[in-house]
C-alpha cells in the first residue's frame, strides 16, 4: 500500500490488543544467503525477508553468477550453493545503503582468484566504514584504489592464515571475515585489533557458520528481534498487550537484541510472559548501556518523553557512523519535539518536557527513526485520537520492515471495542 508522505501517524485511542507476526530477521537472511552460496549445493531459506537489504544481497549474488530462486509469497529463497566458487570474474555490485551487502559480499568476492569487482553504494554508504576490512584483505592478497565506496577490488583468493582486523566501527567487518573463513586455502584465523562493538551480532556470525558446517537442504530464519523492540513499546505508549509471534526469547536465541524485551522487563516497565508483553503500569526513566543492542537505542529514545524522569543512553558512539548519525539525528529530532537533551559523544541523556505537537520527523533515510517515532505516534496526545506528530518518508521503512505501518494500523484497528 502507499504511504502518504509525510505520514501523520494515528493514535490509538484505546488500548492494544491483538497479535502481530515478525518480519525473517535481515540480519540472520542476509548472512544465510552467504553461506548458502557458500554450501554444496541447494539451500532453501524459509521465513526468509524480503526487504530492500535483502533484495540487494540476492541481487548481487544474481550477478556473480549464483542461481537463485525466490517466492515472496512463501517467505522462501533457494539457492545454488558453490562451495566456495565464484562463477563470474568481474562484476559491478550496487549495495545501496546495505551494511550487510557491503560487508559480507566484500570479503565473499576475496575467494575468487583473478577476479575485478567494482562496488558502490548509496551517498551514505560513501560515509560507513569499509576501510578496516579492505586493510585486513589486502593482507591475503586483495588490492583495492580506495579504502571508502566506490572502489575496484581486484582478488587473489583468501590464503589463509592469521588476519588482524580492526572492528571497532562496525561488528559487521569481523563478520565478513568469520562468513568466509572455512573457504580459505589454509585456516583463516581472525584476530581483533582492539574492541569490536554490537558482539551478539559476531556471535550470531559464529553460531551460523557452525549451522551450515553441516550439509543442509533448508534453513529457518528467527523473527526479526529489533523489529519485536517496536512492539515491546507499543503497550508503554498506549496501554494494553500485544503478542509477537516469532519473537524467539529462548535461551539459544540467535539475536542478541531480544534482551530489549528483557531490559524493559527488568526495569519494571512491562509484563513479559513467552512472546506476549503488557504494560505494567510504571513509566519510569532509566540508565542503560546500549553498546550490545544498540540497533535497539533508538526505539528507547523516541518514547523516553513518555517516561517519568530522565533516560540515559550510553554505548551508542559507533552508530553515528551507521545509516546516518543516529545519536545527532535523535538528538535533533526529540529537541524539535520540545524535549531537553544532552548529547554526548557515546550517550543520550532525555529529560521529558511536554511534547511539541504538529512536528514532522525527519527520518534521514533511516528506517529506525521512522518506526521508532512511529510507536511514539501511537501515544493519544490529545485525548481525542487526533494526529500529532508525522513522519517524513515512511517508505524507508522498506529496508528491514516493508510493511510496518500496515502492521501498525491493523493493529489498531483489532485494538478498537467490538
Amino acid at each position: 500500500m502507499s504511504l502518504p508522505d509525510p505520514l501523520p501517524i494515528q493514535p490509538f485511542t484505546h488500548p492494544v490488543r491483538g497479535a502481530v507476526r515478525l518480519p525473517g530477521s535481515k540480519s540472520i537472511t542476509n548472512r544465510a544467503l552467504i553461506l548458502g552460496a557458500l554450501a554444496d549445493g541447494p539451500v532453501t531459506l524459509r521465513n526468509a525477508l524480503f526487504s530492500r537489504d535483502t533484495r540487494i544481497m540476492v541481487a548481487a549474488l544474481r550477478q556473480l553468477g549464483f542461481n537463485v530462486d525466490t517466492d515472496e509469497a512463501a517467505l522462501t529463497i533457494t539457492i545454488e550453493g558453490r562451495n566456495g566458487g565464484i562463477p563470474q570474474a568481474e562484476a559491478s555490485i550496487h549495495v545501496g545503503n546495505a551494511g550487510t551487502a557491503a560487508r559480507f559480499l566484500t570479503a565473499f568476492v576475496c575467494l575468487r582468484e583473478g577476479g575485478v569487482y567494482h562496488f558502490d553504494g548509496d551517498e551514505a554508504m560513501r560515509a560507513r566504514p569499509i576501510g578496516g576490512l579492505l586493510d585486513a584483505l589486502a593482507t591475503q592478497g586483495a588490492k583495492t584504489d580506495s579504502l571508502s565506496f566506490p572502489f575496484t577490488l581486484r582478488t587473489a583468493g583468501l590464503r589463509g592464515g592469521k588476519v588482524s582486523i580492526d572492528a571497532s566501527a562496525s561488528s559487521q567487518l569481523v563478520s565478513a571475515l568469520l562468513l568466509v573463513a572455512s573457504k580459505a586455502r589454509s585456516a583463516l584465523r581472525v584476530e581483533l585489533i582492539g574492541e569490536t562493538v554490537s558482539k551478539p551480532f559476531v556471535a550470531i556470525t559464529e553460531r551460523m557458520v557452525r549451522q551450515f558446517s553441516a550439509p543442509r537442504h533448508d534453513y529457518d530464519v528467527e523473527g526479526d528481534a529489533t523489529a519485536a523492540s517496536y512492539f515491546a513499546a507499543l503497550p508503554l505508549t498506549v496501554g494494553g498487550q500485544v503478542e509477537i509471534e516469532g519473537l524467539n526469547l529462548a535461551p539459544d536465541a540467535l539475536q542478541g537484541d531480544v534482551d530489549f524485551c528483557r531490559l524493559l522487563e527488568r526495569q519494571g516497565l512491562v509484563r513479559l510472559e513467552q512472546n506476549v508483553v503488557g504494560a505494567s503500569g510504571r513509566r519510569t526513566g532509566f540508565t542503560a548501556d546500549f553498546n550490545a543492542i544498540s540497533d535497539t537505542f533508538l526505539t528507547l529514545a523516541a518514547i523516553a518523553p513518555l517516561l517519568d524522569g530522565p533516560t540515559r543512553i550510553t554505548g551508542i558512539a559507533h552508530t553515528r557512523k551507521q545509516e546516518t548519525d543516529r545519536v545527532a539525528g535523535m538528538a535533533r529530532e526529540l529537541t524539535k519535539l520540545g524535549q531537553k537533551v544532552i548529547e554526548e559523544e557515546d550517550a543520550l541523556e532525555i529529560h521529558p518536557q511536554p511534547l511539541q505537537t504538529g512536528q514532522t520527523i525527519e527520518t534521514y533515510h533511516d528506517h529506525r527513526f521512522a518506526m521508532s517515532f512511529g510507536i511514539l505516534g501511537c501515544h493519544d496526545l490529545h485525548g481525542d485520537g487526533r494526529p500529532w506528530l508525522a513522519i517524513k518518508d515512511p517508505a524507508c521503512c522498506g529496508k528491514t520492515f516493508p510493511h510496518f505501518f500496515d502492521v501498525l494500523a491493523n493493529l489498531r484497528q483489532a485494538s478498537l471495542p467490538a
